[in-house]
């Protein structure tokens, strides 16, 4: 038998404890706790999103069919239904938003990407939303239309990593343009945006940062001409021309030179109008960092399909933020993982094979490991014929 620890085990290990003990010590997390505490709680949350449970009730009946298990698995001496609600409820989500951050900093360095198609010394960024959809008469605070309840799940995406760098909740109300208020911009960054981020007066504070952004021109916008550069249309680029806002409102929000790039895509059969305040890339690599903005989307997919943000263990708003953070530390947790044991699948992958192995004695390694089965060869040896039949 094998006498070495649980898989799940061996994942937590990779978890910086002392830095998340320093973090409740910050918001006393565990001030009155006698024996769930909060690492206890995260651990439990984190053990049901990677084995997609549904519902609390879920949660607890595949919990409880390992109660043995549990001082090994770090989930404490006890855990019930009572005290994980009430730890979602009571305590500080901001204990687990700060911890993401945590891994998702350590994720971005061991995930990055020297290889990205266009030559930035900077990072690249990918802004966009999605809307959870809540049942209003349950999650009564997030009340987005009359019969309809929400919330927004606002992510600036880092492309050359594949990691989330920054997320905020809202209500399912707010705008998205209002998020380019509260952005840590960095200078020399390229920040991607769909024109429904269109406010020029927040696209200067972008620009007046040292910051580049990226979006496609509303179709309304009157804009003059300075002067045009020179275009191969065979890469799609049409026109590339420098100049300035022309109508009072949006000029007095944009004082600054703009630049205009009109695109065919061959692909799709569509005209692109694109707007940067970046002069020193090609027009064609400007449209492939506005292509890269769709892998924001496909992020939003995966999480929605793959982790469990859209049906949630508890209704309070405090309890919601904690299950979002702890996808977020499961998803960080995976790439940190596949990078630092050098693992040639995808995230999608190792999340399938740890899903259905959490409670295997399996060396991690070992188990996440590619075996090429047609390699094997089979024994040579001559198989005896029984006759009679």
């Amino acid at each position: 038998m094998n006498q070495g620890k649980y898989i799940f085990a061996q994942l937590t290990d990779f978890l910086p404890r002392r830095v998340f003990d320093r973090i409740v010590d910050k918001y006393e997390g565990n001030k009155y706790v006698r024996s769930f505490t909060c690492w206890n709680q995260m651990l439990c949350m984190v053990f049901g999103q990677l084995t997609s449970r549904d519902s609390m009730r879920d949660l607890m009946l595949s919990l409880e069919a390992h109660q043995p298990k549990y001082y090994h698995l770090g989930f404490g001496s006890t855990v019930t239904r009572r005290n994980l609600g009430k730890a979602n409820e009571k305590r500080n989500h901001k204990i687990f938003e700060e911890f993401a951050y945590i891994l998702i900093e350590e994720a971005r360095k061991s995930c990055y990407r020297n290889d990205f198609e266009v030559e930035i010394d900077g990072n690249v960024y990918a802004l966009d939303s999605t809307t959870i959809d809540l049942c209003l008469s349950v999650f009564w605070w997030a009340e987005f239309r009359k019969h309809k309840g929400g919330i927004k799940l606002h992510t600036l995406y880092d492309v050359k990593t594949s990691i989330p760098s920054f997320l905020y909740i809202t209500s399912a109300k707010v705008h998205d343009v209002n998020i380019l208020d509260i952005i840590p911009y960095e200078a020399g960054s390229f920040y991607v945006v769909d024109k429904g981020y269109t406010d020029f007066l927040r696209l200067h504070k972008v620009h007046t940062q040292g910051s580049f952004f990226v979006t496609r021109a509303k179709e309304n916008i009157r804009f003059k001409r300075m002067y045009s550069r020179k275009v191969d249309k065979t890469t799609g680029v049409q026109s590339d021309q420098i100049g300035k806002l022309e109508t009072y409102k949006s000029k007095k929000e944009y004082p600054d030179k703009l630049r205009l790039i009109k695109f065919y895509d061959q692909e799709h059969n569509k005209d692109f109008v694109f707007i940067t305040n970046n002069t020193d890339l090609e027009a064609a690599e400007i449209a492939l960092l506005y292509k890269k903005r769709w892998e924001v989307e496909l992020f939003f997919k995966w999480m929605k399909q793959h982790l469990k943000i859209k049906s949630f263990w508890g209704t309070t708003l405090n309890a919601v933020k904690i299950q979002i953070y702890c996808a977020v530390i499961a998803y960080c947790l995976v790439a940190i993982i596949g990078n630092k044991l050098k693992v040639d699948r995808r995230i999608y992958e190792i999340l399938q094979i740890l899903s259905i192995s959490l409670l295997d004695k399996t060396p991690l390694r070992e188990i996440l490991t590619k075996c090429d089965y047609n390699n094997f060869k089979e024994l040579s040896n001559k198989q005896l014929i029984i006759s009679g039949f």
